[in-house]
Protein backbone atom coordinates (compact mmCIF):
# COMPACT_ATOMS: atom_id res chain seq x y z
CA UNK A 1 0.00 0.00 0.00
CA UNK A 2 1.58 3.45 -0.80
CA UNK A 3 2.51 5.87 1.78
CA UNK A 4 -0.61 8.35 1.52
CA UNK A 5 0.98 10.94 4.12
CA UNK A 6 3.48 11.02 1.65
CA UNK A 7 1.01 11.51 -1.39
CA UNK A 8 -0.55 13.99 0.65
CA UNK A 9 2.27 16.62 0.27
CA UNK A 10 1.66 16.56 -3.29
CA UNK A 11 0.31 19.03 -5.29
CA UNK A 12 -0.44 17.48 -8.32
CA UNK A 13 -3.44 15.02 -7.77
CA UNK A 14 -2.88 11.20 -7.57
CA UNK A 15 -4.79 7.61 -7.31
CA UNK A 16 -4.16 4.90 -7.85
CA UNK A 17 -6.11 1.61 -8.33
CA UNK A 18 -6.04 -2.27 -7.94
CA UNK A 19 -5.46 -4.91 -10.16
CA UNK A 20 -9.28 -4.94 -10.90
CA UNK A 21 -9.22 -1.81 -12.16
CA UNK A 22 -10.42 -0.01 -8.95
CA UNK A 23 -9.51 2.83 -6.97
CA UNK A 24 -7.45 1.92 -3.75
CA UNK A 25 -6.35 5.42 -2.58
CA UNK A 26 -6.26 8.84 -3.52
CA UNK A 27 -3.85 11.94 -2.23
CA UNK A 28 -5.57 15.02 -0.74
CA UNK A 29 -5.03 17.21 -4.10
CA UNK A 30 -6.61 14.72 -5.83
CA UNK A 31 -10.01 14.32 -3.53
CA UNK A 32 -10.43 18.42 -3.49
CA UNK A 33 -10.36 18.47 -7.36
CA UNK A 34 -12.95 16.30 -7.60
CA UNK A 35 -14.94 17.37 -4.87
CA UNK A 36 -14.87 14.25 -2.71
CA UNK A 37 -13.69 12.64 0.14
CA UNK A 38 -10.63 10.01 -0.37
CA UNK A 39 -12.88 7.33 0.97
CA UNK A 40 -15.72 7.84 -1.48
CA UNK A 41 -13.41 7.75 -3.94
CA UNK A 42 -11.68 4.14 -2.52
CA UNK A 43 -13.81 1.21 -5.11
CA UNK A 44 -14.89 3.42 -8.06
CA UNK A 45 -13.83 1.64 -11.01
CA UNK A 46 -10.72 3.82 -13.11
CA UNK A 47 -13.46 3.77 -15.64
CA UNK A 48 -15.98 5.56 -14.00
CA UNK A 49 -14.69 8.62 -13.42
CA UNK A 50 -14.23 9.56 -16.86
CA UNK A 51 -17.24 11.86 -17.59
CA UNK A 52 -17.83 11.06 -21.06
CA UNK A 53 -15.58 9.12 -23.36
CA UNK A 54 -13.73 5.91 -23.07
CA UNK A 55 -10.13 6.57 -23.41
CA UNK A 56 -9.62 5.21 -19.91
CA UNK A 57 -11.25 1.88 -21.30
CA UNK A 58 -8.64 2.03 -24.65
CA UNK A 59 -5.97 2.94 -22.87
CA UNK A 60 -5.83 0.43 -20.45
CA UNK A 61 -6.68 -2.41 -22.84
CA UNK A 62 -4.43 -1.26 -25.32
CA UNK A 63 -0.89 -0.46 -24.13
CA UNK A 64 0.03 -3.85 -22.93
CA UNK A 65 0.61 -2.47 -19.33
CA UNK A 66 2.83 0.08 -20.50
CA UNK A 67 0.63 3.10 -19.46
CA UNK A 68 -0.29 5.63 -21.90
CA UNK A 69 -0.42 10.11 -21.96
CA UNK A 70 -4.01 11.45 -22.31
CA UNK A 71 -4.68 15.31 -23.06
CA UNK A 72 -7.80 17.13 -21.94
CA UNK A 73 -10.03 14.12 -20.20
CA UNK A 74 -12.84 14.73 -18.55
CA UNK A 75 -13.64 13.64 -15.28
CA UNK A 76 -16.01 13.43 -12.58
CA UNK A 77 -16.77 11.68 -9.60
CA UNK A 78 -20.15 9.41 -10.74
CA UNK A 79 -23.11 11.05 -10.38
CA UNK A 80 -22.01 14.77 -10.27
CA UNK A 81 -22.71 16.96 -13.38
CA UNK A 82 -19.68 19.24 -13.14
CA UNK A 83 -16.62 17.76 -14.87
CA UNK A 84 -12.75 18.77 -14.36
CA UNK A 85 -10.18 18.79 -17.63
CA UNK A 86 -6.95 17.26 -16.78
CA UNK A 87 -3.70 15.76 -18.87
CA UNK A 88 -3.66 12.18 -17.40
CA UNK A 89 -0.54 10.25 -17.22
CA UNK A 90 -1.04 6.45 -16.47
CA UNK A 91 1.21 4.03 -15.39
CA UNK A 92 1.28 0.57 -14.30
CA UNK A 93 1.97 -0.56 -10.72
CA UNK A 94 4.51 -3.56 -10.18
CA UNK A 95 1.58 -6.60 -8.86
CA UNK A 96 -1.00 -4.73 -11.29
CA UNK A 97 -3.19 -1.59 -10.95
CA UNK A 98 -2.54 1.91 -12.02
CA UNK A 99 -0.87 5.29 -11.03
CA UNK A 100 -3.01 7.99 -12.12
CA UNK A 101 -1.67 11.70 -12.26
CA UNK A 102 -4.07 14.74 -13.36
CA UNK A 103 -2.24 17.71 -14.65
CA UNK A 104 -5.68 20.38 -14.70
CA UNK A 105 -5.99 22.22 -17.68
CA UNK A 106 -8.85 24.84 -18.80
CA UNK A 107 -11.94 23.80 -20.30
CA UNK A 108 -11.88 26.14 -23.17
CA UNK A 109 -7.68 26.31 -24.69
CA UNK A 110 -7.27 28.64 -27.47
CA UNK A 111 -5.82 27.12 -30.15
CA UNK A 112 -2.28 25.67 -30.15
CA UNK A 113 -0.52 27.04 -33.60
CA UNK A 114 1.80 24.18 -32.89
CA UNK A 115 -0.91 22.03 -33.23
CA UNK A 116 -1.85 24.12 -36.68
CA UNK A 117 1.97 24.34 -37.55
CA UNK A 118 1.66 21.49 -40.30
CA UNK A 119 -1.26 22.76 -42.35
CA UNK A 120 -0.60 26.35 -41.76
CA UNK A 121 3.02 26.08 -43.25
CA UNK A 122 1.82 23.65 -46.14
CA UNK A 123 -0.94 26.35 -47.59
CA UNK A 124 1.94 29.12 -46.86
CA UNK A 125 4.46 27.35 -49.06
CA UNK A 126 1.70 26.52 -51.87
CA UNK A 127 0.59 30.01 -51.73
CA UNK A 128 4.07 31.40 -52.03
CA UNK A 129 4.91 28.48 -54.56
CA UNK A 130 1.93 30.07 -56.93
CA UNK A 131 3.14 33.15 -56.48
CA UNK A 132 6.70 32.85 -57.79
CA UNK A 133 5.99 30.54 -60.86
CA UNK A 134 4.75 33.84 -63.33
CA UNK A 135 7.92 36.05 -62.55
CA UNK A 136 10.39 32.71 -63.08
CA UNK A 137 8.77 31.93 -65.67
CA UNK A 138 9.16 35.78 -66.97
CA UNK A 139 12.81 36.22 -65.79
CA UNK A 140 13.40 32.61 -67.92
CA UNK A 141 12.39 34.64 -70.80
CA UNK A 142 14.14 37.42 -71.29
CA UNK A 143 17.40 35.53 -70.18
CA UNK A 144 17.08 33.61 -73.50
CA UNK A 145 16.11 37.32 -75.22
CA UNK A 146 19.16 38.41 -73.91
CA UNK A 147 21.00 35.28 -74.77
CA UNK A 148 19.58 36.08 -78.60
CA UNK A 149 21.32 39.36 -78.36
CA UNK A 150 24.95 38.54 -76.94
CA UNK A 151 25.04 35.38 -78.77
CA UNK A 152 28.70 36.87 -80.08
CA UNK A 153 30.04 37.24 -76.49
CA UNK A 154 30.91 34.35 -74.36
CA UNK A 155 31.21 35.97 -71.14
CA UNK A 156 27.50 37.15 -72.05
CA UNK A 157 26.39 33.94 -72.80
CA UNK A 158 27.51 32.03 -69.95
CA UNK A 159 25.53 34.52 -67.27
CA UNK A 160 22.67 34.47 -69.02
CA UNK A 161 23.20 30.60 -69.01
CA UNK A 162 23.50 31.06 -65.58
CA UNK A 163 19.95 32.61 -64.71
CA UNK A 164 18.19 30.37 -67.34
CA UNK A 165 19.61 27.39 -65.30
CA UNK A 166 19.02 28.75 -61.70
CA UNK A 167 15.43 29.46 -63.14
CA UNK A 168 14.72 26.08 -63.68
CA UNK A 169 16.43 25.09 -60.47
CA UNK A 170 14.15 27.22 -58.37
CA UNK A 171 11.29 26.10 -60.60
CA UNK A 172 11.90 22.21 -59.57
CA UNK A 173 11.49 23.38 -56.17
CA UNK A 174 8.12 25.46 -56.55
CA UNK A 175 7.11 22.17 -58.52
CA UNK A 176 8.17 19.59 -55.36
CA UNK A 177 6.31 22.29 -53.20
CA UNK A 178 3.28 22.26 -55.37
CA UNK A 179 2.92 18.63 -55.76
CA UNK A 180 5.57 17.21 -53.08
CA UNK A 181 7.21 13.61 -53.69
CA UNK A 182 6.43 10.72 -51.06
CA UNK A 183 8.80 11.16 -48.11
CA UNK A 184 12.15 9.05 -48.42
CA UNK A 185 12.13 5.79 -45.81
CA UNK A 186 14.30 6.80 -42.52
CA UNK A 187 17.28 4.98 -42.29
CA UNK A 188 20.49 5.16 -39.94
CA UNK A 189 21.99 8.51 -40.07
CA UNK A 190 25.44 9.75 -38.19
CA UNK A 191 24.34 13.34 -37.31
CA UNK A 192 27.88 14.41 -37.07
CA UNK A 193 27.93 13.59 -40.53
CA UNK A 194 25.26 16.29 -40.81
CA UNK A 195 26.34 18.68 -38.56
CA UNK A 196 29.63 18.89 -40.88
CA UNK A 197 27.76 19.47 -44.34
CA UNK A 198 26.06 22.03 -42.23
CA UNK A 199 29.43 23.58 -41.24
CA UNK A 200 31.13 23.55 -44.93
CA UNK A 201 27.87 25.30 -45.89
CA UNK A 202 28.76 27.72 -42.93
CA UNK A 203 32.00 28.43 -43.95
CA UNK A 204 31.31 29.21 -47.57
CA UNK A 205 28.29 31.99 -46.28
CA UNK A 206 30.11 33.39 -43.57
CA UNK A 207 33.42 33.60 -44.62
CA UNK A 208 35.48 34.70 -41.48
CA UNK A 209 33.20 37.00 -40.08
CA UNK A 210 31.67 34.12 -37.87
CA UNK A 211 33.74 31.07 -35.71
CA UNK A 212 32.41 27.90 -35.92
CA UNK A 213 32.82 25.62 -33.00
CA UNK A 214 32.50 21.70 -32.98
CA UNK A 215 31.19 20.44 -29.69
CA UNK A 216 30.40 16.74 -30.16
CA UNK A 217 30.08 13.66 -27.88
CA UNK A 218 31.29 11.18 -30.51
CA UNK A 219 29.75 8.08 -28.65
CA UNK A 220 26.15 9.15 -29.56
CA UNK A 221 24.57 6.47 -31.28
CA UNK A 222 23.11 6.91 -35.17
CA UNK A 223 19.86 8.72 -35.39
CA UNK A 224 17.07 7.35 -37.66
CA UNK A 225 16.04 9.69 -40.29
CA UNK A 226 16.68 11.75 -43.80
CA UNK A 227 19.67 12.96 -43.38
CA UNK A 228 18.76 15.06 -45.95
CA UNK A 229 15.97 16.93 -44.25
CA UNK A 230 18.01 16.87 -40.85
CA UNK A 231 20.99 18.90 -42.73
CA UNK A 232 18.22 21.65 -43.70
CA UNK A 233 16.67 21.96 -40.34
CA UNK A 234 20.43 22.27 -38.91
CA UNK A 235 21.62 24.96 -42.10
CA UNK A 236 18.29 26.72 -40.84
CA UNK A 237 19.06 27.08 -37.63
CA UNK A 238 23.13 27.95 -38.28
CA UNK A 239 22.10 30.50 -40.98
CA UNK A 240 19.45 32.38 -38.43
CA UNK A 241 22.44 32.51 -35.91
CA UNK A 242 24.74 33.94 -38.79
CA UNK A 243 22.25 36.54 -39.89
CA UNK A 244 21.30 37.51 -36.12
CA UNK A 245 25.38 39.00 -36.12
CA UNK A 246 27.08 36.25 -34.40
CA UNK A 247 30.55 36.46 -33.79
CA UNK A 248 31.12 32.71 -32.70
CA UNK A 249 28.39 30.14 -33.32
CA UNK A 250 28.53 26.34 -31.46
CA UNK A 251 27.26 23.08 -32.69
CA UNK A 252 27.16 20.90 -29.17
CA UNK A 253 25.66 17.10 -29.49
CA UNK A 254 24.81 15.51 -25.79
CA UNK A 255 23.04 11.84 -24.79
CA UNK A 256 19.75 12.56 -22.48
CA UNK A 257 18.45 10.07 -20.86
CA UNK A 258 14.38 9.40 -19.82
CA UNK A 259 13.55 12.53 -22.11
CA UNK A 260 10.02 12.92 -22.50
CA UNK A 261 9.00 14.44 -25.99
CA UNK A 262 5.65 15.31 -26.39
CA UNK A 263 3.36 12.21 -25.31
CA UNK A 264 6.31 9.77 -25.30
CA UNK A 265 8.94 9.11 -22.66
CA UNK A 266 12.79 7.98 -24.78
CA UNK A 267 15.00 5.91 -22.66
CA UNK A 268 17.79 7.62 -25.24
CA UNK A 269 17.66 10.97 -26.97
CA UNK A 270 20.18 13.10 -29.13
CA UNK A 271 20.10 16.61 -27.42
CA UNK A 272 21.76 19.19 -30.07
CA UNK A 273 22.04 22.84 -30.02
CA UNK A 274 22.99 25.79 -31.85
CA UNK A 275 24.35 28.42 -29.30
CA UNK A 276 25.05 31.80 -30.80
CA UNK A 277 26.11 34.97 -29.21
CA UNK A 278 24.25 37.18 -31.70
CA UNK A 279 21.29 39.61 -30.97
CA UNK A 280 18.74 37.36 -30.02
CA UNK A 281 14.94 36.46 -31.29
CA UNK A 282 13.26 39.88 -30.79
CA UNK A 283 11.24 40.10 -27.54
CA UNK A 284 7.83 40.76 -30.17
CA UNK A 285 8.61 37.56 -31.64
CA UNK A 286 8.96 35.63 -29.03
CA UNK A 287 5.14 33.44 -29.08
CA UNK A 288 5.67 33.35 -32.72
CA UNK A 289 9.05 32.67 -33.89
CA UNK A 290 8.19 29.16 -35.06
CA UNK A 291 5.33 30.52 -37.43
CA UNK A 292 5.47 30.23 -41.17
CA UNK A 293 6.39 33.85 -42.61
CA UNK A 294 7.38 35.28 -39.25
CA UNK A 295 11.09 36.71 -39.55
CA UNK A 296 13.43 38.63 -37.65
CA UNK A 297 14.91 40.35 -40.35
CA UNK A 298 14.37 42.54 -43.47
CA UNK A 299 15.68 39.93 -45.44
CA UNK A 300 14.50 37.40 -44.30
CA UNK A 301 11.56 34.65 -45.51
CA UNK A 302 10.47 33.29 -42.04
CA UNK A 303 10.31 30.11 -43.17
CA UNK A 304 13.31 28.77 -41.92
CA UNK A 305 12.34 27.76 -38.43
CA UNK A 306 9.19 26.83 -39.15
CA UNK A 307 10.59 24.42 -41.54
CA UNK A 308 13.17 23.14 -38.74
CA UNK A 309 10.35 22.59 -36.87
CA UNK A 310 8.48 20.69 -39.31
CA UNK A 311 11.47 18.56 -39.55
CA UNK A 312 11.83 18.19 -35.97
CA UNK A 313 8.26 16.57 -35.77
CA UNK A 314 9.26 14.70 -38.85
CA UNK A 315 11.50 12.77 -36.69
CA UNK A 316 9.44 12.40 -33.79
CA UNK A 317 11.74 15.13 -31.83
CA UNK A 318 10.70 18.73 -30.54
CA UNK A 319 12.70 22.00 -31.13
CA UNK A 320 12.84 24.79 -28.69
CA UNK A 321 14.67 28.20 -27.50
CA UNK A 322 15.79 30.35 -25.14
CA UNK A 323 17.27 33.70 -25.91
CA UNK A 324 18.65 37.24 -24.89
CA UNK A 325 20.76 39.40 -26.39
CA UNK A 326 24.10 37.66 -26.59
CA UNK A 327 23.35 34.23 -25.76
CA UNK A 328 20.70 31.81 -27.80
CA UNK A 329 20.10 28.24 -27.97
CA UNK A 330 18.32 26.50 -30.19
CA UNK A 331 17.82 22.78 -29.06
CA UNK A 332 16.68 19.56 -30.93
CA UNK A 333 15.66 16.58 -29.36
CA UNK A 334 16.07 13.67 -31.11
CA UNK A 335 15.07 9.97 -30.30
CA UNK A 336 17.75 7.78 -30.16
CA UNK A 337 15.91 4.84 -31.64
CA UNK A 338 16.27 1.12 -30.79
CA UNK A 339 16.98 -1.41 -33.64
CA UNK A 340 14.01 -3.05 -33.03
CA UNK A 341 12.14 0.08 -33.17
CA UNK A 342 13.10 0.85 -36.59
CA UNK A 343 10.72 -1.29 -38.73
CA UNK A 344 7.78 0.19 -37.28
CA UNK A 345 8.91 3.77 -37.47
CA UNK A 346 9.64 3.19 -40.77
Amino acid sequence: MPDVAAFDLLATPVAWTGADGRVEGANAACARWLGVSAKRLAGVPLVALEFEGDAFARAISGQGGEGARLRRVPLAFPGTDAPRFADIALTAREGGGWWLEAHPVEEFPGDDPALMLPSALSAALKGLAHELRNPLAGLKGAAQLLDRRVADDPTARELTSLIESEVDRLTGLLDRLLSPAPPRPFEPANIHAVLERVLRLAESDAGWATRLVRDYDPSLPDVFGDADRLTQAVWNLVRNAIDAGAATVTMRTRAEHGVRIGDTLHPLALRLEIVDDGRGVPEELAERIFLPLVSGHAAGSGLGLALAQQVAREHRGSLAYRSRPGHTVFTLLLPLWREEETTDVA
